[in-house]
C-alpha cells in the first residue's frame, strides 16, 4: 500500500516529503550502485546482465540530488510561506525533472527486461532488483505526491483547467 498524504497541509506535505522520500532515496541509489556494479562485474558475460545500469544509477544520484536540493533549499521553503509571486516556474522546472526521472525509469525496466531475473540469478542479483522495485515504488509515489498533490496548489491554472 503506497502512503499518500492527500490530506496534509502543503507545510506538512513538504516535511514529510523530505522525511519520507528524500531521505530514503539518498539511502537507496548509492546501495544500488553497488549492488549494479557487483553483477556487471561477476556477470559481464552473461547476456542478460543490466549493462549500463550501474552508471545510469550513478548518473541519477548527481541528478537527483540536485533536483531534491532545490525543493528543500528554494521550493519547500516557498511553499510553507505560503507561495511567493511566480512559484510556478520552479514548479515548472521540478516537473520537468520529474519528466526525466520518468525517462530514467523506463531505461532502468528496458535495461533490466523490466526488473525480470534471469534463470539462476545470483542472491545478489536477486536484491539489485528487488531493491530497483522498491527504489522505483518510492520515486513514483515521491512524484505522484508532488505533481498531483503538492504543485497544484501553487499553480496558477488557465481557464478550463482545474
Amino acid at each position: 500500500m503506497t502512503e499518500s498524504r492527500p490530506d496534509y497541509e502543503p507545510a506538512e506535505l513538504t516535511s514529510y516529503i523530505e522525511a519520507r522520500y528524500h531521505a530514503r532515496h539518498r539511502e537507496q541509489l548509492p546501495a544500488l550502485v553497488e549492488l549494479a556494479r557487483k553483477v556487471e562485474t561477476v556477470h559481464a558475460a552473461d547476456d542478460h546482465v543490466p549493462q549500463g545500469l550501474c552508471a545510469l544509477l550513478q548518473r541519477m544520484i548527481g541528478e537527483m540530488e540536485v533536483h531534491m536540493k532545490k525543493e528543500e533549499l528554494i521550493l519547500f521553503p516557498a511553499i510553507r510561506k505560503g507561495g511567493m509571486p511566480g512559484i510556478e516556474n520552479p514548479i515548472a522546472v521540478m516537473r520537468a525533472d520529474h519528466d526525466d526521472h520518468d525517462r530514467e525509469v523506463a531505461e532502468i525496466r528496458r535495461l533490466t527486461g523490466n526488473l525480470a531475473l534471469p534463470g539462476g540469478a545470483c542472491r545478489t542479483w536477486a536484491a539489485l532488483y528487488d531493491g530497483l522495485a522498491t527504489f522505483i515504488a518510492d520515486l513514483e509515489e515521491h512524484i505522484r505526491l508532488e505533481n498531483d498533490v503538492l504543485f497544484p496548489r501553487f499553480e496558477a491554472h488557465p481557464a478550463g483547467h482545474a
